[in-house]
């Protein structure tokens, strides 16, 4: 399935391109810049934390680092997993912070150019369009590239619904 969206981004060599990782949160797929990914890992030994908002898994120990774990599909406010598969998690940077991005599965990189980039749909879901940077179509599929630091700003507050 993801051999379409290569063919497809590999015509689009020829301007300036982007290389993004994919991460997928149920059938969604949503690209991160791959200059912000530091690591891709199972995550394990996840120590909750009280008190810690919604999105906040809990603390994880990385390589002698403790890391605080973040969930992608209760920050993107989806229901919780149904199945128990396998969960990948992806290392993020910021503010010499490091997080674990808990995704469903992470696919591969892709390069894209802006053939296929388009600004965020004003039907994509509030909590999702304030996340986003922009989507991809790729051979009927859409990847939601993520605002990194937006996504890792869950202790801001947020802009309310229909603010600008």
């Amino acid at each position: 399935m993801m051999q379409a969206a290569n063919s497809n981004a590999e015509g689009a060599d020829a301007g300036a391109t982007s290389d993004f990782v994919t991460v997928f949160v149920g059938e969604t797929m949503f690209g991160l810049a791959i200059d912000r990914v530091h690591d891709v890992f199972i995550p394990a030994g996840i120590t909750p934390v009280p008190l810690s908002p919604p999105e906040i898994v809990g603390l994880l120990n990385l390589r002698g680092r403790v890391v605080t774990a973040l969930c992608l599909r209760r920050r993107l406010g989806l229901p919780a997993r149904t199945d128990d598969g396998r969960q990948m998690a992806i290392g993020l940077e910021q503010g010499g912070e490091t997080f674990a991005l808990i995704v469903d599965g992470v696919g591969e990189v892709l390069k894209l150019g802006a053939a296929t980039h388009e600004p965020v749909p004003i039907n994509l879901d509030a909590r999702w369009r304030d996340l986003s940077l922009g989507v991809h179509r790729l051979d009927g599929r859409l990847l939601v590239i993520l605002d990194v630091d937006a996504l890792l700003a869950f202790g801001a507050p947020r802009r309310a619904a229909g603010a600008a």
